[in-house]
């Protein structure tokens, strides 16, 4: 399989960190996060994986240079950030003829079992399957409401008024029909949580994280992440 690694964005609540290292490369208990990224996709069987650059995008690349391991690597630069969705889509040639592709945003840190989500998402037949995590503050997060078969009712970035704590843990798995089903021609930047996943209300499953799962977003989390993460 393949994946999408989103790695451009500029991190601005990690300042003053960001300002000299992009946010994919801060270091967890001494791991640059896109390395911790690149290990557990190898390990659940992703073979290659494309990774978005903006934001120090010289050191992204100077650190795929040097990462010696699988999957392998594709880095497209963005001159102008594209968005989550706009990424994806400017990349579709990436995963033409795949069945399946995942898209994962690298300033997660997360240890997921990918391969207990691929059984669960080929039990379904959405377009789409979000991980989910549970939240403390559902309304700075993409909000996800389920039925009894864990199909994504309601999906609302930031709502003001959260109808349950079940959020976007920036993980999909997605099947190659998301290209024709979807509408894709939004001004760039193109983002999931507001542009696409709000068109697969109906149409995608959602599958809640029971591990280790952190958005590296801000100090505070990032402080969190080197006292309790333990890969």
């Amino acid at each position: 399989m393949k994946a999408f690694l989103l790695a451009a964005g500029k991190g601005s609540r990690l300042k003053p960190l960001t300002e000299r290292i992009p946010k994919c490369l801060v270091p967890i208990r001494g791991r640059p996060l896109l390395q911790i990224w690149l290990e557990h996709l190898n390990h659940h069987g992703v073979k290659e994986v494309l990774i978005n650059t903006h934001h120090h995008a010289i050191q992204v690349e100077r650190f795929v240079q040097g990462f010696n391991g699988k999957p392998r690597i594709r880095i497209e630069y963005e001159p102008v950030l594209l968005g989550s969705g706009g990424t994806v889509w400017h990349n579709r040639d990436f995963v033409q003829g795949d069945q399946e592709f995942w898209v994962i945003y690298a300033d997660t840190l997360s240890s997921v079992n990918l391969k207990e989500m691929f059984t669960y998402h080929q039990e379904h037949k959405g377009l789409l399957t979000i991980g989910l995590f549970r939240t403390e503050n559902p309304t700075e997060c993409g909000i996800a409401l389920l039925d009894k078969a864990e199909c994504v009712v309601e999906f609302e970035e930031k709502p003001a008024r959260p109808k349950s704590n079940l959020a976007n843990a920036g993980i999909y798995l997605i099947r190659k029909d998301i290209f024709q089903d979807v509408l894709w021609d939004s001004p760039m930047p193109l983002d999931f949580g507001y542009h696409i996943l709000p068109q697969l209300v109906g149409k995608m499953y959602g599958y809640v994280i029971n591990d280790y799962h952190l958005d590296i977003g801000t100090l505070e989390n990032f402080d969190r992440a080197q006292k309790e993460y333990n890969d």
